[in-house]
């Protein structure tokens, strides 16, 4: 299984965050003929304000300082990845908060697998496929199989190092460790035409990799200056992930007994 949790965090570490970006909807002009002598003054008191802009007079890579500060401040949000890592394409959804709570799921072609994280305690729940491809190097079909069998629909239990680095992408201090290291990512930026994605107004700031590679950043313009979404294209990990839902509440419980097996049993 080491070989594909390395994987899954390469592409959190790599991958884009996709940033839902909205602009300010125009007004429909009122075009309606009236026989009064004051069509000048009707037309300019119909017309809206022009938008204010939060970042006006900051350069591309302040903004995306306060968008990193504002994003690790939050107490929780949910991150969907649709990405690449070492030729292998993932997906990627989960929420997540500071006191622990996570819950989600990922997948790897075929293989899914349900993640979950509750009392700090690591949980995963996975079909056939999951099991018989990560059952470990140097297993076979059959031991995979027999995998599959043992934990059909059932939890797995990861405390401890057993975790290992899925623990890591399901814990947001360990995100807010992985933002921080990927600062270079975000210097040297350029703030290109503003845009909209799902319905909210957003900044987009671009910046060309030394290997060719383009990495861009979505930052709302609305309230906090959450990052919204980043995309990353080229070879090296391209993909999205787009982070919504900031400071909502991660129900996360621990699974029934009846439903667990613990991976200590495995020796492993």
């Amino acid at each position: 299984m080491a070989a594909n949790r390395k994987i899954w965090v390469a592409a959190m570490v790599c991958a884009a965050t996709v940033v839902g970006v909205t602009g300010c909807s125009k007004g429909d002009e009122n075009k309606a003929k009236s026989d009064k002598k004051e069509p000048v003054a009707s037309a300019s008191a119909s017309t809206p304000p022009p938008p204010v802009d939060p970042f006006k007079g900051l350069d591309a890579d302040t903004i995306a300082d306060r968008a990193l500060t504002a994003t690790k401040g939050a107490t929780s949000f949910r991150m969907v990845g649709d990405g690449e890592a070492d030729g292998e394409q993932l997906k990627l959804d989960l929420a997540l908060d500071d006191k622990g709570a996570c819950i989600g799921k990922m997948g790897l072609k075929d293989a899914t697998a349900d993640l979950l994280r509750a009392d700090k305690v690591m949980y995963m729940k996975a079909n056939a496929k999951f099991w018989q491809v990560t059952a470990g190097e140097g297993a076979s079909a059959e031991e995979g199989n027999a995998m599959a069998e043992v934990l059909k629909g059932r939890w797995m239990k990861m405390s401890g190092k057993n975790a290992g680095e899925l623990a890591d992408v399901c814990d947001l201090k360990s995100q807010r460790k992985e933002m921080d290291k990927d600062r270079g990512k975000r210097t040297g930026m350029t703030r290109g035409a503003d845009t909209e994605v799902d319905g909210k107004a957003a900044v987009t700031l671009t910046k060309k990799q030394s290997n060719g590679d383009t990495f861009t950043m979505y930052v709302a313009k609305e309230g906090e200056p959450f990052v919204l979404k980043t995309v990353e294209t080229g070879s090296d990990g391209p993909g999205t992930l787009v982070l919504s839902e900031y400071n909502k509440p991660v129900k996360a419980t621990a699974p029934p007994a009846d439903q667990v097996m613990d991976l200590a049993k495995f020796g492993g």
